[in-house]
């Protein structure tokens, strides 16, 4: 059959924003700029889908995709996706093709306004995906039934954990192989195809199998639409035979509105809950306030910040929350960590006779290994749906942003807890100036990355010694920062600097990587190549795992050591802006900053630094005995 395509006229790359609706909200978009990275098109008359495949140009190595020409309606369930995409802002999905999903790409990739970044593995893809929806408020990620949605479970499980709305998209088999008994490759040889939508039901908030057209448009809305009131990922498996047939549910133009459901508060509740709060507070001496992770997902960091504006209290945050709270605050204290907090911020949180703690995720990593050290008899939790007295008083139905926004009205103004703070505070000293010659330590790299930072930047900390070392780091007015603490999969933040860039090209990413994460999954710098991505990429070449040594050492932790720079250069290839070097000494690193964020500061520039294998930061020593200690607790006896 003959199918022509229709392309969006929305524009390029969307950026989301929702209208209140009397039934609901629906999206607006707004464009931005292209992706420096893009195929080469042509459009041909007469030309129908099965022949609309990607050939390789002699020309310029970018790959030739012929596109039918545009009608006035979408009118297939590929497009209909497409148009959904872009609508509620994803301008790039990260995706690695497979022979279930290739008609699927072939209307990603005619769809105005959408890039489809190719992987080099399904796990990046994912990783990417999480990234981008760091930044843009939601991500989306394609790959093929079983062999590649497997591969790519990994990540959905540490976006679920971060709460970050991502769409997996897999392209499923053909709907008449269901039910049939036949045994399909990319399989584990059953008939029974549900293995894959099994092991989605646990870190997805959302599955849905489209096997049929009657009510695939309602599946994918209702998927999309639980993606983003949830902030969580969700499943989307398309059977191939589907995609490219037209039906009538698709023809709608302009697009019918999403309908998001807002959760409201109970205002009852809201409202004595506010007036608990605000006594136990306003009769405390010292008050603090505390801020985490799950801020973001409430969509509450604004709420949040008027608060501490209009309280005047102390504030920290979580260490998953760095980078939500304006760090050039005149109240901000630091990260609170229990034994590794920045330095007096620790102190200040734990001397408070009443706290407020709003979003944190107190895990084993977040308070290491329990050792929170705050009065607990003092503290109001705020979750993002409810709030928890000390007494246990718990009061449901109660949105974070509502009680930040009310209780700010009902506090008096208090910096007590600020003012001692700043009676105790000694700046911490900066590391001496090395010898010449001298072997580069690690805490010298991060005092000269701290000179780099600007507001046009953002921070992504790899799991390992880059948590604690860049923790410290006073991060500029809008500059940003990520990290993934409680799924902490090392080699994450590779494949989430490739997406986070993506979704925001005008801020140039700062990625600190340790040598044993950078070998879980290093192939997608090419694909940040090929992107023409911008970031500067120090990789810490101590020679293993030195988080795991100093939880428990053996001789599994030490890997094999790689020529990095000469690993880049060759995925590289000479055909993109691609800059590396090893430094060795602070002379060679501050002569190698001096290049990246001038002469080369409009390509990837590659820094290993060479460091001895125990330099650690003081607070990994802390940590990693603490989660020894938690791990080693011997098991309880069964009583009779």
């Amino acid at each position: 059959m003959g199918i022509t395509m229709w392309i969006n006229s929305l524009g390029v790359g969307q950026l989301l924003r929702m209208n209140k609706l009397e039934n609901g909200y629906h999206f607006q978009t707004q464009t931005r700029p292209m992706v420096a990275y893009s195929p080469r098109i042509e459009r041909v008359t007469n030309a129908s889908l099965a022949s609309d495949k990607i050939i390789s140009s002699k020309n310029n190595g970018s790959p030739l995709v012929i596109v039918p020409p545009p009608t006035t309606a979408p009118s297939t369930l590929g497009h209909y996706l497409a148009s959904r995409l872009v609508e509620i802002g994803v301008s790039d999905i990260f995706s690695v093709p497979g022979d279930s999903n290739l008609v699927l790409f072939d209307y990603f990739v005619a769809e105005k306004g959408l890039n489809l970044v190719g992987c080099c593995n399904e796990l990046n893809a994912g990783y990417a995906a999480d990234g981008y929806a760091r930044s843009r408020g939601v991500g989306a990620c394609a790959v093929t039934f079983t062999v590649g949605s497997l591969s790519l479970i990994n990540a959905i499980a540490g976006a679920y954990s971060e709460d970050l709305p991502v769409i997996c998209i897999v392209g499923g088999p053909n709907s008449n192989d269901y039910g049939s008994k036949k045994i399909l490759h990319h399989t584990i040889g059953l008939p029974d195809f549900s293995q894959e939508l099994r092991c989605f039901q646990n870190v997805t908030c959302y599955q849905a199998i489209i096997d049929s057209l009657e009510d695939a448009q309602w599946q994918i809305d209702k998927a999309i639409c639980k993606c983003l009131e949830e902030s969580k990922p969700v499943y989307i498996s398309i059977c191939c035979n589907l995609v490219a047939i037209p039906h009538p549910s698709f023809s709608a133009q302009p697009l019918i509105p999403l309908s998001l459901s807002p959760k409201q508060s109970n205002q009852m509740g809201l409202e004595m809950a506010v007036e608990k709060a605000a006594d136990l507070l306003n009769t405390a001496i010292k008050p603090v306030m505390i801020g985490g992770k799950k801020l973001r997902p409430a969509k509450a960091e604004a709420a949040f910040l008027e608060l501490a504006d209009s309280c005047g209290y102390a504030v920290a945050v979580t260490p998953s929350a760095k980078g939500m709270f304006p760090e050039n605050h005149p109240h901000f204290i630091g990260t609170y960590w229990g034994t590794v907090s920045t330095a007096f911020c620790g102190e200040t949180v734990e001397i408070a006779d009443a706290s407020i703690f709003v979003g944190a995720n107190l895990d084993e990593l977040e308070t290491v290994g329990y050792s929170l050290a705050y009065k607990k008899n003092k503290a109001i939790i705020v979750k993002p749906d409810s709030v928890v007295f000390p007494n246990g008083e718990s009061y449901g139905a109660v949105q974070m942003k509502d009680f930040l926004w009310a209780l700010g009205k009902r506090l008096k103004p208090n910096s007590r807890a600020y003012e001692n703070y700043r009676r105790i505070y000694i700046a911490e000293s900066s590391p001496p100036e090395s010898e010449a010659g001298e072997e580069l330590r690690v805490n010298v790299l991060f005092k000269h990355i701290q000179k780099m930072l600007s507001s046009n930047m953002t921070v992504i900390a790899e799991t390992g010694d880059s948590w604690f070392h860049s923790q410290k780091l006073k991060l500029p007015k809008s500059c940003g920062y990520e990290v993934q603490l409680l799924y902490a999969s090392i080699g994450w933040s590779l494949g989430a600097t490739l997406g986070y860039a993506q979704a925001a090209p005008h801020k140039r990413l700062l990625l600190c990587i340790g040598d044993g994460s950078f070998q879980m999954a290093p192939q997608d710098v090419s694909t940040m190549l090929k992107l023409g991505q911008k970031n500067i990429i120090f990789l810490i070449n101590n020679g293993g795992y030195t988080i795991e040594v100093e939880i428990h050492d053996g001789p599994y932790n030490i890997i094999n050591n790689w020529d990095y720079t000469a690993f880049v250069d060759a995925v590289n290839n000479h055909q993109s802006n691609c800059w590396t070097t090893k430094v060795h000494t602070e002379e060679e690193l501050v002569n190698a900053i001096e290049i990246a964020m001038k002469d080369r500061n409009d390509c990837l520039c590659f820094i290993e630094v060479i460091a001895h294998r125990d330099d650690t930061s003081k607070e990994l020593l802390e940590f990693g005995s603490r989660i020894a200690a938690m791990g080693s607790h011997p098991p309880k006896l069964l009583k009779n």
